[in-house]
């Protein structure tokens, strides 16, 4: 029996199949893990030009309050995450994550304020249970509804040169704005974001439309595919979190070191301090501290140090004092890098640990996060 026949198919599948993409199973989805140049080909032509990465399995969804008003969605939707939604411009996106009664991390999303209503992408793992979450919490007030389209991310310092082509106005966006425009002759919906530190910009297509916009930025001498392979390690670098590595119920936004999401509105003392799942863990946290957080982690050597590798304060392995989540080879750094949860008396930039490694405990020193520069257009 074929075990792909149960998989989904973004609209990019058979385009993927003719650049003679490999694919694996990827949140329920055939999704190309990288193509002939290969990973570490892919991870440096992002940095230094373009890459085009299919985003499709992500989940697209439309929040938009009963009333019609956009104060009365956001509202809706800050009962479920701490950040300030009512503030947030038209045209305008902000970083976010759905938190849990006792202040984990359910999943994080992008919410964008679109005219009168909410326009949120969450992760391709977590959408049946984001929408399941939204409807439940806030189908009384809101309508929740999910699109299907497709979605794809151009990264790298010559992305607004290619989507320029299609759409001059582009230039003139910064970080975080969306906009809406016409690429190909196609109505699609842009963010200038994405998950690889460099500059560059997501674009929301009409599924029947996705493969002719596609094909039109792959025609650009400066933009490549690029598969998964390289995704993960450019967010690696860039100290970006992936859901179920990095961050999970188990982890606070607090010691995973995302709480530069939420802004001074939705923190004690701010005007809607609060009212969000787990606040009082969360808010506590602020105040006080927490006993372990998330930092960076530079290997000596070449050899990667992967997630779920037992992190020491000895050189004998006898005091364990955390977990790697995410770690890999960094082809833009030119070695190792990786991030864990550590105790805080062990974060301090230039601390030296150790982690276990087929038996052996090879030297890690803790890093300051991203391990690159980004270049987002401020």
């Amino acid at each position: 029996m074929d075990d792909t026949a149960a998989l989904k198919k973004t609209p990019l599948h058979a385009l993927h199949l003719s650049l003679g993409a490999r694919m694996v199973p990827f949140a329920g989805y055939d999704m190309p893990v990288q193509y002939p140049a290969g990973v570490m080909k892919e991870h440096l032509q992002t940095r230094t030009a373009a890459g085009l990465f299919d985003v499709s399995h992500m989940g697209q969804v439309i929040i938009k309050a009963k009333s019609g008003k956009y104060e009365d969605a956001a509202l809706a939707l800050e009962s479920l995450v701490p950040v300030d939604i009512l503030g947030l411009a038209e045209g305008r996106q902000r970083y976010g994550f759905f938190t849990d009664e006792n202040g984990g991390i359910l999943d994080d999303l992008m919410i964008t304020h679109l005219d009168d209503h909410l326009f949120v992408v969450v992760n391709a793992a977590c959408k049946d249970e984001d929408v399941a979450h939204l409807q439940k919490h806030l189908s009384g007030t809101c309508d929740i509804t999910v699109l299907d389209r497709a979605l794809i991310a151009l990264q790298g310092p010559r992305a607004v040169e290619a989507l320029a082509e299609l759409w001059a106005d582009v230039a003139a966006m910064k970080f975080m704005d969306v906009r809406h425009c016409r690429l190909h002759d196609v109505s699609c919906l842009v963010s200038r974001s994405g998950y690889s530190g460099e500059d560059g910009f997501e674009i929301s297509i009409p599924a029947d439309k996705a493969v002719d916009v596609t094909n039109r930025l792959l025609e650009h001498p400066d933009v490549e595919p690029i598969g998964l392979g390289a995704r993960d390690s450019l967010r690696l670098e860039a100290g970006l979190c992936l859901y179920g590595n990095d961050i999970d119920t188990t982890t606070s936004p607090v010691e995973a070191a995302i709480e530069w999401g939420m802004q001074k509105a939705r923190r004690t003392g701010g005007a809607r301090a609060g009212g969000f799942p787990g606040a009082e863990r969360i808010l506590g946290e602020l105040d006080k501290g927490v006993s372990r957080k998330r930092v960076g982690l530079k290997p000596e050597g070449k050899a990667p140090v992967r997630g779920h590798a037992k992190l020491y304060a000895d050189a004998e392995g006898k005091a364990e004092i955390g977990e790697v989540t995410s770690g890999g080879f960094g082809p833009s750094v030119e070695g190792p890098v990786a991030m864990g949860y550590v105790p805080v008396s062990h974060t301090a930039p230039g601390t030296q640990i150790y982690a276990e490694v087929r038996g052996k405990y090879l030297p890690i020193t803790v890093s300051a996060l991203p391990f690159i520069t980004p270049t987002y257009k401020r």
